[in-house]
């Protein structure tokens, strides 16, 4: 049992305050899972830029080290803003190779998060609450976001097998419930190019989404063709540069609540997780049904 969340905002108006409100709704859930949370922000982004979130057991030296080497080997202009045990690292398009060079040698025991222009990754052990705290989520503006909050079922309780997971530039997903064939696909996706660092199945959900897209899917069809390849029991929510997607398989026996005003959609595990929003007692509430794709984009 996992607890998801999600917000897709319509409203300019609105965007400024949604890490206010979808930590709200992530807090809500804590009772569904409380050995890991994460948040997915799509804010602003520059032309030419990627954002890079990286994550240290020792922020403290670290991420200095990597902004003195960084400072020594870049051609252009960077940026190592460190928020807690994280960092958003934003480089240049052209040093994004030797960035990554310097990752691989010289810090082994950095993770990255997830890379693109304007998705930012935030995710530790601990409740909700903890984890939007330490790394300001509240305080954070973007167009939309996804949460989750784990019990951990199958893989370890760590830092890596928090959701949300990202194998795609600007692509992410969270994920309630479980995946039988998961290994099977793992090996057919590392044949076909795509990099998983952990044993969660959700990853898995997530890298298929991404091969899907790389040869030409759009979010719709990439998360319509998962109903025939993926087995298991899931609800999706996921999140692109520009769009916003809810999935369940079509058992459907993980709960979802969507909701929709002229001001946002949101989406959660369970309606009290959407009670708080500007608006709810006159959105339209629905229950997504089984094996259908939804999604929005900007």
């Amino acid at each position: 049992m996992c607890g998801i969340v999600g917000l897709f905002i319509k409203d300019k108006a609105l965007e400024v305050s949604l890490g206010d409100m979808l930590s709200d709704m992530l807090v809500t859930m804590t009772d569904r899972g409380p050995d890991s949370a994460g948040i997915a922000i799509y804010g602003s982004g520059a032309a030419d830029h990627v954002k890079i979130s990286v994550q240290s057991a020792d922020p403290d030296t670290v991420f200095d080290q990597l902004s003195e080497k960084l400072a020594g080997a870049l051609t252009l202009p960077f940026e190592v803003e460190r928020k807690s045990t994280h960092a958003i690292c934003t480089v240049a398009d052209q040093d994004v190779a030797v960035f990554d060079d310097i990752i691989k040698e010289d810090f082994p025991g950095l993770s990255i998060m997830s890379r693109g222009e304007t998705m930012e990754i935030f995710k530790e052990v601990g409740l909700p609450k903890d984890v939007i705290a330490r790394f300001g989520i509240n305080a954070m503006s973007g167009t939309h976001g996804i949460g989750h909050t784990r019990m951990a079922t199958e893989s370890a309780v760590v830092t890596n097998g928090a959701h949300p997971f990202s194998t795609g530039a600007d692509q992410c997903l969270v994920h309630n419930g479980s995946l039988s064939n998961h290994n099977n696909l793992r090996r057919d996706l590392a044949h076909n190019g795509i990099t998983l660092e952990t044993q969660n199945d959700s990853e898995v959900a997530a890298g298929y989404l991404t091969w899907q897209m790389q040869n030409g899917a759009n979010l719709g069809e990439a998360l319509e063709a998962s109903l025939s390849d993926l087995d298991g029991f899931f609800t999706f929510v996921v999140g692109t540069k520009d769009g916003f997607g809810v999935l369940r398989d079509p058992i459907a026996c993980k709960p979802a609540v969507l909701a929709e005003t002229d001001q946002y959609v949101a989406f959660g595990s369970e309606y009290r997780a959407l009670v708080g929003l500007p608006g709810i007692a006159d959105a339209q509430i629905w229950e997504p049904e089984p094996g259908k794709v939804y999604f929005w984009k900007h």
